[in-house]
């Protein structure tokens, strides 16, 4: 009998395995766009604490609940159990991806929007904020009043469109290496001096091989080297950080800031209407709970080379709707 119970604890075992399976891991941030009831199941609804996700907010994302995913399982700080489904509907995904594509050997080839346009999505980080919840990171270590990062908008990434256009002609061990754990294992990224020189400043990230993990995931379906990539990207980033955007910023760093008012300096320096293709996402400071700035994201929509106009590029986009966080505290560098 007992060997019976045995059994069947371990058939149990393996099928509860086999579920955990199906669902299909992903990274990145899920931004909710709404308050949303965020569930311990999916089917049956149950909800522990009554937990919803809050609007604006930023969340990190840990799976969907199949390869075209209806729900996504979120990491809610201080919920119980902290792993909550939220709808899709709920909100949207930056710098996320399936940890798996469907051409298991990697050889995506570059995709275009229906639109015939080629488009991108323009990830810009507030540093300080960012490594309130990272602090490990040699990055945040480093950080220093001093430095460029405290001052102006860093480079998260450059990332053609749409959504799931990764990965492209890559060889299965690279994206097996693509985790941050593993990125110094990823081949190097081959720029020339001064490009390698701008890059290590204005994405600080470098320190942990962030350019070996845009390139190997968003690069290779940029259509072009890795210098004209990084290049392109550089060239956007000057763009915004010598325009009245990072002025508010500087300008209020310690204090809160809308998305209102962000909106409005992107339509300031770059054309009414410019605002409305940008989302502000937020996240949460684990030490005092404050919510604090992190991210913009922005549309951009043509060719992008060394003459490409910023607000060509941005105002040829589709709007983005919602403006995402609502407010937000610009963070001082430094851990508060």
């Amino acid at each position: 009998m007992r060997v019976w119970a045995l059994w069947g604890s371990v058939v149990l075992a393996l099928v509860g395995a086999g579920v955990a399976r199906a669902d299909v891991k992903m990274s990145g941030t899920f931004v909710a766009d709404s308050a949303c009831p965020a569930t311990q199941a999916i089917k049956s609804g149950k909800n522990p604490g009554n937990v919803s996700t809050q609007t604006g907010q930023s969340y990190q994302l840990l799976a969907g609940n199949k390869d075209e995913p209806t729900h996504y399982l979120i990491q809610v700080p201080g919920a119980d159990p902290e792993r909550r489904w939220v709808k899709i509907s709920c909100g949207h995904v930056t710098g996320g991806s399936a940890a798996t594509t469907a051409a298991p050997t990697g050889q995506a080839k570059p995709s275009q929007p229906a639109s015939g346009k080629p488009e991108y999505v323009f990830a810009l980080s507030w540093q300080p904020a960012f490594c309130e919840t990272k602090g490990s990171k040699p990055e945040c270590k480093a950080q220093n009043p001093g430095e460029f990062d405290a001052s102006h908008f860093t480079l998260h990434g450059l990332w053609p469109q749409p959504n799931g256009n990764f990965y492209c002609q890559v060889p299965a061990g690279d994206k097996a290496n693509d985790n941050p754990a593993h990125w110094a294992d990823l081949p190097p990224v081959d720029l020339d001096a001064n490009t390698r020189a701008e890059l290590d400043q204005v994405m600080p990230g470098t320190a942990s091989k962030l350019e070996r993990h845009e390139w190997i995931k968003h690069g290779t379906c940029y259509g072009k080297s890795q210098q004209e990539y990084f290049a392109d990207a550089l060239n956007l980033m000057r763009a915004v950080n010598a325009s009245p955007v990072r002025d508010l910023f500087t300008k209020n760093i310690g204090k809160q800031l809308t998305s209102d008012q962000i909106r409005g300096a992107f339509n300031q320096a770059f054309g009414a209407g410019a605002g409305d293709r940008v989302r502000v996402s937020c996240l949460v400071d684990p030490s005092s709970g404050r919510r604090l700035i992190g991210e913009l994201t922005l549309g951009l929509s043509g060719p992008i080379g060394p003459e490409s106009k910023f607000a060509d590029l941005l105002m040829a986009s589709a709007p983005t709707g919602k403006a995402g966080c609502p407010k937000g505290t610009v963070d001082a560098i430094g851990f508060q």
